[in-house]
């Protein structure tokens, strides 16, 4: 019993100052991360992770429901899809047709009206969010640097990155993105509760504006800006300019480093559901109207859903690109599956939410569920023309 009561006890002083040299050490991040994930039976960030941090609201206006097909839900998702639901977790599948639902699809428990953690679709809003703020004259173009709201920023080459790099993932900022490190900057970034600091304490080291690699930190950066540019929460400038005019039918959640005045972590993490993700997809398919009113530059919108570097023809600004038989599509897409699709040659957005993703690899940018959640969409539409 003594020794019992001594390991006990050294355990306990053991832990006691692991925690203190974590505070210390500025890793106690960890912690969070760990009872936020590791805990819950997770190995990475989840749909349902919002629940387990502060988040700000997205404040909705008049509903504006989605119009529904004649044909909804009529012809079934196609073997193939059903075993890739099944293999992958989907939440939610939608296909919009001519601006109406035509096929929906929820699984696990989900339903139309449940929230799940986009997490980097929102680097296309945040993205948007500029685009308005330069309409706006707020902020001055693509090309305004970013020292101009931020001049303590680091680095040999901080004087010389614009807000157009930030959104084109070109800033040459030392970020390395690693999801299933504890020890990586995506996590510091996620679960630390100052958020500012972490990013303003990383340089710009390489020289901007001149390659692609994707990078958490420059939409995180970029919204910052965003911020400062328009003296408002990100959230408040994503409702008012898109998600109210849009007739968004639910308040989504935006989550944040912490309570009261935090930042929104706005690399990630807009919850919200499949239909109301599927309003970013019509925005940019109507080339910015909604309704007949101009809510984004037409011109930006093209400069989006266009390669800035040719050796990277896979992204934009803020959007990914790719062409799967023959069809040219752009797309929003998150961690572990997420994806609004856009393919305006048919008038067509498809929205797949769920808990994993498929396989990537080096020799492609996109992973091979991508493929799967298009080709079978068109299957399906074939059915309905026979």
């Amino acid at each position: 019993m003594r020794f019992l009561l001594k390991f006990l006890k050294w355990f306990a002083i053991t832990i006691v100052s692991i925690i203190i040299l974590m505070y210390i050490f500025d890793v106690d991040y960890i912690l969070r991360a760990v009872n936020t994930v590791y805990l819950k039976g997770h190995t990475t960030a989840f749909l349902e992770d919002y629940k387990y941090f502060p988040n700000r609201e997205i404040k909705k206006g008049t509903a504006q429901p989605w119009a529904i097909a004649q044909d909804y839900n009529q012809i079934h998702a196609t073997e193939e899809l059903n075993k890739t639901h099944k293999k992958l977790k989907s939440v939610a599948y939608l296909i919009i047709k001519n601006d109406s639902i035509w096929h929906e699809s929820y699984y696990n428990g989900f339903d139309k009206d449940s929230k799940s953690n986009s997490f980097s679709m929102s680097k296309s809003i945040i993205t948007m969010a500029l685009g308005k703020a330069i309409t706006e004259g707020k902020i001055k173009s693509l090309d305004q640097k970013v020292t101009d709201f931020f001049p303590e920023l680091k680095g040999e080459f901080a004087k010389e990155v614009t807000v157009g790099d930030l959104s084109s993932m070109a800033s040459g900022m030392n970020w390395d993105e690693k999801y299933y490190s504890p020890f990586s900057i995506v996590t510091r970034a996620y679960f630390h509760d100052q958020l500012r600091e972490v990013i303003l304490n990383l340089e710009i080291n390489e020289k901007p504006g001149k390659s692609f690699k994707y990078s958490s930190g420059d939409t995180q950066l970029l919204a910052m800006c965003i911020e400062k540019a328009t003296g408002e929460y990100v959230s408040d400038y994503v409702s008012k300019n898109f998600w109210q005019p849009m007739g968004a039918e639910h308040e989504a959640l935006w989550q944040l480093d912490h309570e009261t005045d935090g930042i929104e972590k706005a690399f990630c993490c807009i919850a919200s559901n499949a239909r109301d993700f599927a309003r970013f997809g019509k925005l940019y398919l109507n080339d910015g109207k909604w309704n007949g009113k101009q809510l984004l530059d037409s011109a930006f919108v093209q400069k989006c859903t266009t390669p800035r570097f040719a050796e990277s023809p896979q992204y934009g600004y803020g959007w990914w690109m790719h062409t799967i038989n023959n069809k040219k599509l752009y797309y929003m897409r998150g961690h572990i599956g997420q994806f609004v699709i856009v393919i305006p040659e048919d008038d067509l957005i498809i929205v797949r939410l769920g808990h994993l993703k498929g396989v990537q690899t080096d020799t492609d940018p996109h992973s091979n569920d991508l493929y799967t959640y298009v080709e079978e969409a068109y299957k399906m539409l074939d059915q309905k023309k026979k």
